[in-house]
């Protein structure tokens, strides 16, 4: 889900947590004078520095979760690891400040420079092809049978989670992409069915054209690029289904056919019902015209709970969190999850860290923070929300897919060509030249 920025914890810390954040309140000081030098210095091929020196009485552990509910996550996560391996010290090793951006750009300089944290955070899937092509990380399929994690998650996400037939990382989460967030009291207002789920786009483009004709400027709510593209991606799922949905990152599904013309359409037409500032906000203020019920609709990841809750919104009451239209059936996922890196000096802190994240404790412990559902199967569900009820249900019973927008279907490099061709299509809303622009990045 999307990073946040954040700054260095108070001082009034109790000194356990004081020395988890000890490397990463020394790095948010020198990156700001540091970092562009750095990143400037291996452009041109200067010497690189010197890499930090590690004990073996800790696991060095890199995110940029500093704020919020992810920061809360990670300390229960870190407390949980302290008590099972009483012997290593969890240390917080991110950066704060800058979000996942600035951050994936100073963990590629210290990956590159030989000064690896022990474990860092990604999103699992094709996010993690750079890293691996680098040998950056390490293949962890061999922990994953001694741990017996290839029993406890899905099958559908183990073959999601692995590339050639190894795994790379651990999922400390699973977050659902094809989510739409409703305000059933506009739906009621103008006599639509006040449920809020579609079985496709046709019928949910008829209700949005019914709101408009009765002076909902905007019924769909959309955010600023990286959201389109994940309003995209679930528009795909809908008109291609899974199987051809999944095609399209396998190349079997052709991108230039008729059905993805068909979903670019759909697309189109869902953008002609939303808001006119879509490029210029992010998703919680586009999140916000579905709470004040300025829009009757929003997609976003599950992660958009906490907007409504914060604001003390009660689900199935002011607002349903309900499979985005035509997905019924079909989880889109993407996780948080953590690697172990290559060339670090102590792998058995790494190990030790990485059982943690996939223990039942560790995943119960974060994900009741965090608000994602845990990746194991075997998960008491009866001790979460009742919306993590429902996604969990789904999650062990639906068809698993993996999300565009969040690294799980596509590199890096990839994705970036989706994004600037959803940039520039929603400025000139060309099918034409969109459709020209997916199936060049495609190609590569």
């Amino acid at each position: 889900m999307p990073a946040a920025d954040g700054g260095a914890p108070a001082a009034t810390e109790s000194s356990g947590r004081q020395m988890r954040f000890t490397r990463r309140t020394t790095t948010a000081l020198a990156t700001a004078a540091a970092l562009g030098t750095i990143l400037a210095g291996c452009a041109t091929g200067a010497g690189s520095s010197a890499p930090a020196v590690r004990s073996h009485d800790d696991v060095t552990v890199y995110t940029w979760w500093a704020e919020g509910v992810e920061q809360q996550g990670l300390n229960a996560l870190a407390t949980a690891f302290e008590e099972q391996n009483p012997g290593i010290e969890f240390v917080d090793d991110g950066i704060t400040g800058g979000g996942g951006s600035a951050a994936k750009e100073h963990l590629q300089t210290r990956l590159e420079t030989q000064d690896p944290p022990d474990s860092f955070l990604a999103h699992a899937g094709a996010e993690l092809q750079d890293y691996i092509d680098g040998k950056y990380i390490q293949d962890l399929s061999p922990l994953y049978q001694e741990l017996g994690l290839t029993n406890a998650f899905p099958e559908d996400l183990i073959e999601r989670l692995s590339t050639d037939g190894k795994i790379y990382s651990v999922p400390s989460n699973i977050h659902r992409a094809n989510v739409m967030w409703v305000n059933p009291a506009v739906l009621q207002q103008h006599g639509l069915d006040p449920s809020g789920e579609y079985a496709d786009l046709d019928g949910f483009i008829a209700d949005l054209e019914t709101l408009k004709a009765a002076g909902v400027s905007a019924p769909l709510s959309v955010g600023t690029t990286w959201a389109q593209v994940h309003l995209l991606e679930t528009v795909l799922l809908a008109d291609l289904g899974p199987a051809a949905y999944n095609g399209l990152w396998s190349g079997e599904t052709d991108w230039s056919g008729p059905e993805v013309t068909t979903a670019l359409e759909h697309y189109r037409t869902l953008l002609s019902y939303s808001n006119p500032d879509r490029d210029d906000i992010d998703w919680q203020p586009a999140t916000e015209k579905v709470i004040a019920g300025e829009s009757a609709f929003n997609v976003m990841g599950d992660w958009a709970l906490t907007a409504f809750e914060s604001q003390g919104k009660k689900l199935g009451t002011d607002f349903l969190a309900v499979p985005s239209p035509g997905t019924s059936g079909e989880f889109d996922f993407l996780a948080d999850s953590f690697t172990m890196s290559t060339g670090i000096l102590d792998e058995e802190s790494a190990k030790a860290w990485l059982k943690t994240i996939g223990s039942k404790e560790g995943q119960v412990r974060f994900n009741k923070i965090k608000g994602s559902i845990p990746a194991r199967e075997d998960v008491d569900a009866g001790q979460f929300t009742p919306y993590q009820q429902m996604a969990i249900k789904s999650f062990r019973q639906d068809t698993i897919v993996s999300s565009l927008a969040h690294g799980a279907a596509v590199p890096v490099s990839h994705l970036d060509q989706i994004t600037a061709a959803t940039a520039a299509f929603s400025r000139d809303l060309d099918v034409a030249a969109f459709q020209s622009a997916l199936v060049a990045a495609a190609a590569g």
